[in-house]
């Protein structure tokens, strides 16, 4: 999962694009890039970290410019490379850079494609440099000076007939301002804002209205599935319907997990999708699991702690923050390597014993993905003296790969993969497992928003809604997944190495 923005002003972006970036660090904290067009150059920063530690006074005062776009980035396939930090560039036609969100399903193929046809090379294994490259191959095909808004559309429009998967993409073009589309099923997130000065309309494209909100510009509405904007130099908008048969099927995991509570994405609030998770859930607890003798309910922070306080207000029990979370220690779920993620656990959480000695505990954590963390916490609970440890999920059981951009494309990985609840309940050693119906969880984003009927819920359900996933392509994911998850275990040894030998 990562974050793009992208801005056109007129008046240097650079520190709207690094506040907007701010805004999405919870997407992605593996790397983070900046990007902007200065005259007839572009001016680039990007490297591994955190974004306040990526960009330094030199470097901001690097990045003049009118027009620029961001990216923060964690690594879909487990790689931490700074190489595939973004965005990326081609110079060939015009100057194009590009910043992507999601996961193309076809890449591989792409990419042969585009040697064999086009005789470009892809330099990384990032999908994003073929999706760049693609676009600009097709951008080519028109072979004149000056691109109008009819050009960039029907490139958009081939660009769509070739990709699969997800994506959500800021783009600009040298001499001519900012692009950006979304896949025709809507999958990754982007929507426009938009705010007036003195000089004239400036305009933002983000991966969650919170980069609009939190930059001083106003939220407009979403980017369409299939959906591609283009806003000039001289900051005119054109957008226009690129896909042939759009179908919106936003991705369900951003509303239990990726996304700030603050954000509205696709006409839903966040914030209150995961208030109704927590009264359905707390409605099935109620009802299945009345003869759990609960005394309180705590949740694993921070997501979760909204769902917890409704469903300790349905069951009218008392809601007590349990766990003190360490802010400074990244979301273990998108560590790259399953080691850092064990070692980060502890470090990021640690329990206040006074509210579980000697009780009955409710846990209520968003999602259960490998089990990891959730087996660390309830050890944690009990030795903080609680007497039995209830567990609840406010998502499903998650039992498929993903291939969308989601950091679980392994099956083996996820404890949910061929296990029933009860088995599950072993295994991260609670005295109860309770998951939320995916029935009830669609149903929680439908409220905020009836126009949504139909979600990517693969990992729930195992159903891909581009239609193109097989059980050859997942085996190939699988086997690449495991690759790379070697690769980052050896890495995170030798950095730990490296840190004894230092000390």
């Amino acid at each position: 999962m990562c974050g793009v923005v992208g801005i056109v002003g007129n008046q240097p972006v650079n520190q709207a694009l690094y506040d907007g970036l701010t805004m999405l660090q919870h997407r992605g904290q593996d790397a983070a890039g900046i990007m902007t067009i200065d005259g007839h150059s572009l001016r680039l920063r990007k490297g591994n970290g955190l974004v306040r530690d990526v960009f330094h006074t030199r470097h901001m005062r690097r990045l003049s410019g009118n027009i620029g776009i961001g990216h923060v980035r964690y690594p879909t396939a487990g790689s931490s490379s700074s190489a595939e930090a973004q965005p990326f560039y081609v110079n060939s036609p015009y100057g194009i850079a590009m910043a992507h969100n999601g996961n193309l399903t076809n890449a591989d193929v792409l990419q042969n494609s585009l040697f064999e046809t086009a005789k470009r090379h892809i330099n990384t294994s990032s999908d994003s440099e073929v999706l760049l490259n693609i676009f600009a191959h097709e951008l080519l095909s028109k072979n004149q000076m000056h691109l109008t808004e009819d050009d960039i559309f029907a490139a958009v429009g081939r660009v769509h007939q070739q990709v699969k998967g997800a994506y959500a993409v800021v783009a600009m073009i040298i001499g001519h301002g900012m692009v950006a589309f979304r896949d025709p099923h809507g999958i990754r997130p982007l929507a426009l804002g938009k705010r007036e000065t003195l000089q004239g309309t400036e305009y933002i494209v983000a991966s969650e209205s919170v980069a609009i909100d939190g930059t001083g510009f106003e939220f407009v509405r979403d980017v369409e599935p299939g959906e591609a904007l283009y806003i000039t130099e001289q900051g005119e908008l054109y957008s226009r319907q690129c896909a042939e048969n759009p179908v919106h099927n936003p991705c369900i995991f951003e509303y239990v997990y990726f996304a700030r509570p603050d954000s509205f994405i696709d006409g839903v609030s966040v914030y209150a999708s995961r208030i109704n998770m927590g009264r359905k859930l707390g409605e099935k607890i109620k009802n299945d699991f009345a003869h759990l003798d609960i005394d309180v309910v705590i949740p694993i922070p921070e997501t979760a702690c909204d769902i917890a306080l409704e469903i300790s207000r349905l069951l009218n029990l008392p809601y007590r923050q349990g766990f003190v979370k360490n802010r400074y220690i990244g979301r273990t779920f998108i560590m790259p390597g399953q080691t850092q993620r064990r070692k980060s656990v502890r470090r990021k959480l640690n329990a206040i014993s006074a509210e579980f000695k000697g009780k009955n505990v409710l846990l209520v954590d968003d999602s259960i993905v490998r089990g990891t963390t959730s087996e660390q916490i309830i050890e944690m609970a009990r030795d903080a003296g609680a007497k039995k440890v209830y567990f609840a999920s406010a998502a499903p059981e998650i039992r498929f790969p993903n291939v969308y951009g989601i950091d679980m494309p392994s099956a083996n990985e996820l404890i949910g993969y061929g296990r029933e609840v009860d088995e599950i309940c072993q295994l991260i050693k609670a005295d109860a497992l309770i998951y939320q119906d995916l029935a009830d969880l669609t149903a929680c984003v439908e409220e905020e928003n009836p126009a949504l009927k139909q979600f990517e819920a693969s990992v729930f359900s195992g159903s891909y809604v581009t239609g193109d996933i097989n059980q050859n392509y997942l085996d190939q994911l699988h086997a690449s997944r495991n690759d790379a998850s070697r690769d980052n275990e050896e890495q995170d040894e030798s950095n730990l190495a490296l840190y004894n030998e230092a000390d």
